[in-house]
């Protein structure tokens, strides 16, 4: 009984919703992802049907459909769970989440863009001070003609390291974000990254009267919303460094 009638997902519910309200149709959505995805990637109406109807519980497509639908990312914080793709070691392998690609050394993207990897490190002076600092290059596993059909310019482009469990499920410790550094004014429930007294951090924003700004993680239970007003903002130097499109999952 169950096999014949699957319950969709919470998130395939939404998706379903939001899909109807703006009247498109299935192969509509599989068409608009698939042309933010790099050759031969792509989503297929039927995937994406079944993935509606419950027959499938995950899509390695989510953050991209969302985007495509235009739900803000804080719609998909419970519940949900970013599905974990592998491919042999994690060294060999990139695993892309945002626009979502796999690709090895048997498989190589064309065209695949390097951007500079911005790292949290501590001071050497004893103070347990951070800072952030470049520290050396990382290759996205997207494309410039990605980066162009989203209207991102490549010299905007940097790559982040996430440190700590506050946007577990989604991105783990350890986990990498490629940032648009040209696209820093917050829309509410959007990811971004942010520098915060020398701390590199990556938060779903919101904001709040007269210029303040509220921070959420994925995993609130162990962190829970942070809100500041515009004077704090300025005395603890948070600056925003620009709206994550991409990040990466390997454990």
């Amino acid at each position: 009984m169950s096999e014949s009638n699957p319950k969709p997902s919470r998130i395939a519910t939404i998706f379903k919703t939001r899909r109807e309200e703006l009247n498109l149709t299935q192969e509509d959505i599989a068409s608009r992802v698939s042309a933010r995805l790099s050759p031969p990637k792509k989503l297929t109406q039927q995937v994406y049907a079944a993935f509606e109807k419950g027959k499938t519980q995950t899509t390695k497509h989510a953050i991209t459909i969302a985007q495509v639908l235009d739900i803000p990312l804080g719609d998909l914080d419970e519940n949900w769970k970013m599905p974990v793709l592998r491919s042999g070691p994690a060294s060999d392998g990139k695993i892309i989440a945002a626009q979502v690609q796999l690709c090895d050394e048997e498989s190589p993207l064309h065209d695949e863009v390097e951007v500079p990897l911005l790292k949290e490190i501590e001071l050497d002076d004893g103070s347990g001070h951070t800072t952030v600092r470049a520290q050396g290059t990382f290759k996205l596993g997207v494309t410039k003609k990605s980066l162009d059909d989203m209207g991102i310019k490549i010299e905007d482009v940097v790559c982040i390291e996430v440190s700590g469990n506050s946007m577990e499920p989604v991105i783990p410790d350890g986990g990498k974000a490629g940032v648009d550094r040209g696209r820093a004014a917050v829309k509410d429930g959007d990811m971004f990254a942010l520098l915060h007294n020398g701390q590199l951090r990556v938060k779903l924003l919101y904001r709040m009267p007269r210029g303040g700004l509220r921070m959420r993680s994925f995993n609130r239970e162990e962190h829970p919303d942070e809100e500041y007003p515009a004077d704090q903002i300025r005395d603890e130097q948070i600056e925003i460094l620009g709206r994550v499109f991409w990040y990466s999952v390997i454990r």
